[in-house]
């Protein structure tokens, strides 16, 4: 008596991020119950607060660090992963098929399940059509970036030239919690962690407070 095959096991990792400080990840934890009720197993949800131009983020390269084969990396869009020029986002990707896992992201057709039962030319050419809808949702991140910024310079110097331009209120109440926890001895990684800021707001905010004192 033939007994019928278990489902395998899909395994996921969740990589969520905003751009700063100020801004909620809390829009994007809906993706891991909706993760969890395609039927995945969450191997792990990492929580970033900084650019998608930075390919120096820790969370995401501990996601990549942590990844196993045939594991799915799944986020929100595509410019969660990645807001880098289009050689670096596409050595992200790389690094993350590599490790053997696929990257699935809502908006860029996934052509993965079909090319699994392709073979020979149709193969080829649905690889082909799934790297090129990845290219191309890559740099339009890449454009939007740099046209966020660009918004933001010309924003920047009208108000400069109307005399409108104070420059970015600073998060008092971020700035106080990060002087009291190390005040009270926190190393920089828990004063992040528990303030809800990134290790390099941590530092600056500390050093305007000692005024360029020793880092820990």
């Amino acid at each position: 008596m033939n007994r019928p095959e278990r489902p395998t096991l899909r395994v996921a990792r969740i990589y969520l991020r905003v751009s700063t400080d100020e801004q909620d990840l809390a829009r994007q934890e809906a993706i891991v119950d909706e993760a969890k009720s395609t039927g995945y197993y969450i191997a792990g949800v990492y929580r970033e607060k900084a650019s998608g131009a930075r390919a120096d983020r820790p969370e995401l390269l501990r996601l990549i660090s942590d990844l196993q084969p045939d594991e799915i990396v799944i986020a929100e869009k595509i410019d969660r992963i990645s807001r880098l020029p289009l050689d670096e986002a596409e050595r992200l990707v790389a690094a993350i098929r590599d490790k053997g896992a696929k990257l699935a992201v809502p908006g860029i057709v996934d052509l993965s399940k079909l090319t699994e039962t392709a073979n020979g030319v149709a193969r080829v050419v649905l690889e082909s059509v799934q790297d090129l809808l990845l290219r191309v949702a890559l740099q339009i991140a890449r454009d939007d970036y740099e046209d966020r910024r660009e918004r933001q310079r010309q924003g920047i110097e009208l108000a400069k030239a109307e005399g409108r331009y104070s420059g970015r209120k600073a998060d008092t109440k971020v700035h106080e919690r990060v002087i009291a926890l190390r005040t009270a001895g926190r190393s920089i990684a828990d004063t992040a962690q528990l303030a809800g800021c990134s290790p390099s707001q941590v530092k600056r905010v500390w050093a305007k407070h000692t005024n360029g004192g020793t880092q820990r």
